[in-house]
Order: C-alpha cells, then sequence, then structure tokens
C-alpha cells in the first residue's frame, strides 16, 4: 500500500499467475500487467482499446502511439510485444503512481516505451502535427474523466497529432440516460468523419454502468472486423457505427471548454472490488 498523487494505491497478487498484479487506487481496479506475459488482458476494455490498435496499420508493422493516461502501462507493454519496434510515449499524471510502477513493475528496456510524469493535455498541446499513428485516450482523475478532456478543442489537439489515417480511442464511462457519452460522441463529430464505440451491451441498453470505447478517424474505421473481434471475447461487446450511431447521439450537442465537466461518477461499487 502506498499514498500515490491520486490517492492510496495497492499491488494485489493474481494468485493464478506467477507475476501477474492488479494494481488499484481507492480500492478501483486501476490496471492489471502479467510481467511474464503482456498480451494478456484481464481488463475487457483494454482488450478493446487492444482490438482498434491491432486495426491500425499492417499487422505486426511498428506504430508510432501516444497514450494519455498510463496507469501500470498495461496497454504499451502489449504493443512492445506484438509490434517490436513501435515507439512509444505514456503520460501520465499521477508521478507518484509512475514512481511505484517504476520500482515494482519495471518496463524492460529496450521496448521503445517512454513515460513522461505531465498533463495530458498539455502534452498534447506540446505534440507535434502528424506525429503518431494511434492516440489513446485513457485519463481518469480517480473515477472520472477530466473535464478538459472531452472537449472540441482537446479533440481538435487529438485530430492535429495524429497521422492523416491516425486512430484515436478513448475509454470512457457513462450509464443511461448517457448525457456524457452521447455529447462525447457528438465532439468528436464535430472533427473526425469516421466514428464508431464499443461496449457491452448491457451497458448500452442502459441496464448498468460501465466502459466503452469511443473510436475516432479520418478514414474508414474497419468496425466488421472490430465487431468480429469484441464479438469474441470472454464478455462480447458490440460497435455501434452509421445510422445506429446517429440515432444514440440523437440531439446531443458537442461541449466547448467554457462548458466541459467531468465525466458522471459511477455509482458507489460500479468498480470498487472492496
Amino acid at each position: 500500500m502506498r499514498a500515490v498523487d491520486s490517492g492510496t494505491a495497492k499491488l494485489l497478487p493474481d494468485v493464478d499467475r506467477e507475476r501477474a498484479w492488479l494494481l488499484t487506487v481507492d480500492g478501483a481496479p486501476q490496471s492489471y500487467v502479467d510481467l511474464d506475459e503482456p498480451t494478456h488482458l484481464e481488463f475487457e476494455y483494454v482488450r478493446r482499446l487492444a482490438h482498434v490498435v491491432d486495426r491500425a496499420g499492417d499487422e505486426g508493422d511498428p506504430l508510432t502511439v501516444l497514450h494519455l493516461g498510463g496507469g501500470a502501462c498495461t496497454l504499451p507493454r502489449y504493443v512492445a510485444a506484438t509490434r517490436p519496434g513501435s515507439t512509444q510515449c505514456v503520460v501520465e499524471a499521477d508521478t507518484g503512481l509512475l514512481a511505484l510502477v517504476a520500482e515494482l513493475l519495471p518496463i524492460p528496456d529496450g521496448t521503445g516505451i517512454t513515460v513522461h510524469g505531465a498533463d495530458a493535455r498539455h502534452w498534447l498541446e506540446a505534440a507535434q502535427d502528424r506525429s503518431v499513428d494511434v492516440l489513446v485516450g485513457d485519463v481518469f482523475g480517480g473515477s472520472r474523466v477530466p473535464a478538459h478532456l472531452t472537449s472540441v478543442e482537446y479533440a481538435r489537439e487529438a485530430a492535429r497529432v495524429l497521422r492523416t489515417d491516425g486512430v484515436y480511442a478513448a475509454n470512457l464511462a457513462d450509464g443511461a440516460p448517457f448525457g456524457f457519452l452521447r455529447s462525447q460522441l457528438a465532439t468528436f463529430a464535430t472533427v473526425f468523419e469516421e466514428l464508431a464505440l464499443i461496449a457491452e451491451p448491457a451497458v448500452l441498453r442502459g441496464r448498468r454502468f460501465g466502459n466503452a470505447v469511443l473510436v475516432a478517424s479520418h478514414t474508414e474505421i474497419d468496425t466488421a472486423a472490430l465487431a468480429r473481434r469484441t464479438a469474441a471475447d470472454a464478455f462480447p461487446a458490440r460497435v455501434e457505427h452509421g445510422a445506429s450511431l446517429r440515432r444514440f447521439i440523437g440531439d446531443a450537442s458537442p461541449v466547448r471548454d467554457s462548458g466541459a465537466v467531468p465525466s458522471p461518477r459511477p455509482p458507489d461499487g460500479a468498480f470498487s472490488i472492496g
């Protein structure tokens, strides 16, 4: 147990896997890492993010990836294992958490992963134009996406940094009536021509609060391939796009910096493991 910038962090061993660890912050699962098998992804939303990365570029080719939000760097480790030679930058605001991960869950040398303690929006605004193939947003202040990472202005920065055929993927969380999620889709629709949403049917039907992965690009998203992959997961998900996604967005309005708010606070016990 250790105090970090965002709360109290704990590392819990997985009794079924020799060098696998669950990282929690204030009781909420934050990351899961298997140091011996970095391609093992325990969290379903991370698997969905990985599916998006897997479909970027040609299979196995190196990518340039910017990760906003790092935690224990589960996804960067996965990309390093599946796409050797990739260049990856991880930006995490919680420097105490970074120190804990560096000490107890160190990233091996030669992976192409660099980690920086900084605010995600500030780092993004300083990044070069057209410099990354994939931009992953997985930033939570406690259990909520910070307001300054939800606006049209933020989406424009993401689009500026992506290469022409690049893809943006973000982990979000919401529940019915989906005011936050619908507004995020409306926001990114003002900047990107192509959108998709990946989530479990129970979440999309409003039966529970949960994660959803937003995917955005200027070029066509291979939603059929994503649908096949997500349907085969242990907890199958649906991929919404096109007309069904427009119906889901409905009359939601884009969010500007001046009116941005954090994502909703999860109901008690939504993600907690006790």
